[in-house]
């Protein structure tokens, strides 16, 4: 019976870490067509609305990237190095980056103190990411659920507050890492024996990430009952939805095939795309359809990804193995973010 308990606490911990860690991510994300909204339309039949400074043509993309920028560093650099430091003292670090972007972005007045209030949001989640991981190395494999799904109620959270209540609304213990302490070559050894984890968790989240940044935006039915802002905002909030069910779905069903998850990712980026350019879906609802399914794929990729590198990896390397391969799906953000910048601009000048 106490272990039991156990079990649920811990479950319900990461729940919660996960939920907290990604929160300001999230919102900042959901807020990316109104944080850049200052500017007016430059008369394109998309309604790009590009922002008018010496920062030109910005669009959402230019939210992604400083959220995800300064998160691919993080896990880039940070699992060599970062076992040296208390997971406290990273906990703390984390909470003042988060509390300081809401504050940043809530009190700006100009869009680069925006911007530099979403980078403060990037380092809170990608640093707490990155150690919350780490941390399921010394529980059971259950508390990886706990966290998938609290990651995904960060999503429905993050974007249904925002959602909601924007006015335009209309109706541990310590432990050292044994492999990142270790020689290089073992980190070596480690990262190459993740590249089948990391590459399919990659090319979902590049897919996913140039539908959301790259083509959500241009995805704007003017005839709908929801104005351009609201449609951006409930798209988000419709792939997040998608992202809570499938990561809270580890318990029902498990995924080996990783690469089946991202070829149908690509596949919905590419619908996405030619339908932008030609304009064939009649309705938003098919898009609302669309991003759906496209956070329960996203979702999926995540939380398949780590269970099965927790599962695969040995005892020794596994905390230093949940670290790294967190850069998968942050490289491939930070990709679809830099391809979605020529794709916009494209579309805006037609």
């Amino acid at each position: 019976m106490n272990g039991r308990f156990t079990q649920w606490r811990n479950w319900v911990g990461f729940w919660l870490l996960g939920l907290c860690n990604n929160f300001a991510y999230v919102v900042m994300l959901s807020a990316a067509h109104d944080i850049l909204k200052k500017q007016d339309s430059n008369g394109s039949r998309y309604d790009c609305n590009p922002v008018s400074t010496a920062f030109t043509c910005f669009s959402s993309q230019a939210v992604l990237l400083a959220d995800i920028l300064p998160t691919l560093v993080i896990k880039l650099f940070a699992p060599f190095v970062i076992h040296k430091l208390p997971y406290g003292f990273r906990v703390l670090f984390c909470v003042i980056m988060a509390a300081t972007s809401f504050l940043l972005v809530s009190l700006s007045s100009a869009v680069w103190i925006s911007i530099l209030g979403v980078i403060f949001a990037s380092i809170s989640s990608g640093l707490g990411e990155l150690s919350f991981l780490s941390l399921t190395a010394f529980f059971s494999r259950d508390v990886l659920a706990g966290w998938g799904s609290g990651t995904g109620g960060a999503g429905v959270a993050g974007a249904l507050l925002y959602s909601g209540l924007h006015p335009s609304w209309p109706v541990p213990p310590e432990h050292t890492s044994h492999c990142a302490g270790g020689p290089i070559f073992t980190n070596y050894s480690c990262e190459k024996g993740l590249l089948k984890f990391v590459v399919p968790l990659g090319l979902v989240y590049f897919a996913e990430y140039f539908i959301n940044q790259g083509l959500m935006e241009l995805l704007y039915f003017p005839n709908f009952f929801l104005s351009h802002a609201e449609q951006y905002r409930w798209y988000q909030t419709l792939y997040q939805f998608g992202v809570l069910l499938s990561r809270s779905s580890l318990c029902c069903v498990k995924i080996r095939k990783l690469w089946a998850l991202s070829f149908l990712q690509v596949v919905n980026a590419v619908l996405l795309l030619f339908a932008v350019r030609y304009q064939f879906l009649p309705s938003a609802w098919l898009v609302f359809a669309v991003v759906l399914y496209e956070g329960l794929l996203g979702g999926a990729a995540y939380v398949n990804t780590f269970y099965f590198i927790s599962k695969e990896t040995e005892d020794r390397e596994r905390e230093f193995a949940m670290a790294a391969a967190s850069v998968g799906d942050s490289l491939g953000i930070a990709l679809a973010g830099l391809a979605a910048f020529p794709v916009h601009r494209y579309f805006c000048h037609l």
